[in-house]
């Protein structure tokens, strides 16, 4: 949606002009998928596709929220915050206003309205963008400092404690954090992270949706934590070890008759994944591309065959882009199950990328793909209108 019309939106539903505009970023994420919750490092980055939320300050002692597409207008009281946990619209932003007024922030009266451009449900954290623009309006407007680190964690908080939604930490990390051409090297266990330059030259990351509906990843999700966890008690036996992204590769080789079956291949994903993200972040550094892509196919092909949450759009998706000859890499990311995929593509190829692959995933799977043409972008953006 343009500006225009957004602002036009915003006086349809609230009888005043925005005043305000406040964003944050989806995220891909290079490399390093499904570690988050087992303390490995990520490598995420902010995309243009953003949450803006246009807003303005008003009286009173509610806070009305407005969605594009969608002609309800949803009201909270700021004196009773902690009751609108089972909201399908609005809850993202209940929780956030909650644990940032249980911090000491006074949360005030405002309108805002959501215009976001992450497609829902496609693994670019599209959640964690509403989390943190929300979050950056409140402390706006409350006129405080505020710490991007701490604004991650309440966002992410609001996810797992109010909403209910098992997520670690890299989402609303990036979306806050982000820096527009960096990737974010991210230890999910210390938080500690660097930003390191994402330089691709004549290429670039071409993000593909898949469209598959896919309603079962929470549940398919937790259990993919649950065995990870199992794997990481029997590891303990024999390795004081804190968490399952501390062992090497050697280490695992070492330790690996401990684990069997299911369990056995989650935690090899873990270990190796880990491991991946560690030769990315070099070949990166050291511009080698060809190897960049060649850990992209790599981290695809453990996510389907060790961690098994890919499914027949994500590997047809992932699979064409690899034919295509301009094509150095392509895996999937996210939670898997349906979302996107990520691929490094020569720029002056991405046209006929989209349609040749676009086409063939068409025939093969019966409904189309999205392809987005993205940009690495800072995280938060703050503007007055």
């Amino acid at each position: 949606m343009e500006r225009a019309e957004a602002m036009q939106q915003f006086e349809a539903f609230f009888g005043a002009k925005a005043e305000d505009l406040f964003t944050a970023a989806g995220r891909i994420n290079v490399i390093g998928e499904h570690v988050d919750y087992c303390g490995g490092k990520v490598f995420p980055a902010a995309l243009n596709l953003r949450c803006n939320v246009y807003a303005r300050k008003t009286e009173g002692n509610v806070i009305r929220l407005a969605f594009r597409g969608i002609d309800d207008v949803v009201e909270l009281e700021i004196n009773d915050l902690n009751a609108y946990r089972k909201l399908k619209l609005g809850n993202y932003q209940a929780g956030v206003a909650y644990y940032l007024q249980e911090t000491g922030v006074t949360i005030m009266p405002c309108d805002l309205y959501y215009d976001c451009t992450v497609p829902f449900g496609s693994g670019l954290s599209s959640s964690a963008a509403i989390e943190v623009a929300t979050a950056v309006a409140f402390c706006e407007y409350a006129g405080i400092a505020y710490d991007k680190v701490q604004l991650a964690l309440i966002s992410q908080r609001a996810e797992n404690e109010y909403a209910g939604v098992n997520c670690g930490i890299m989402d609303q990390f990036a979306s806050a954090m982000g820096k527009k051409d960096h990737a974010v090297l991210l230890d999910c266990a210390t938080l500690e992270y660097s930003y390191v330059p994402l330089k691709l030259g004549e290429y670039c990351l071409v993000v593909a949706n898949c469209n598959k509906p896919h309603n079962l990843v929470e549940s398919k999700y937790n259990v993919r934590r649950q065995e990870v966890e199992l794997a990481l008690k029997a590891i303990q036996t024999v390795l004081p070890v804190n968490n399952l992204a501390e062992v090497t590769p050697k280490q695992f080789a070492d330790v690996k008759y401990l684990l069997s079956g299911a369990v056995a291949k989650r935690a090899e994903h873990v270990v190796m994944e880990c491991d991946r993200v560690n030769k990315a972040v070099a070949a990166l550094k050291a511009g080698d591309l060809v190897e960049l892509g060649r850990l992209l196919n790599e981290s695809h092909y453990s996510l389907r065959d060790l961690y098994e949450v890919t499914g027949k759009e994500l590997d047809t998706l992932s699979a064409l882009a690899r034919k295509e000859t301009d094509c150095l890499g392509s895996r999937m990311i996210g939670a898997g199950f349906g979302g996107c995929t990520i691929s490094i593509v020569k720029k002056t190829a991405v046209e006929g990328f989209i349609r040749r692959v676009g086409k063939a995933y068409v025939d093969s799977i019966g409904y189309y793909a999205s392809f987005y043409e993205t940009s690495i972008e800072d995280g938060i953006t703050v503007e007055k209108l």
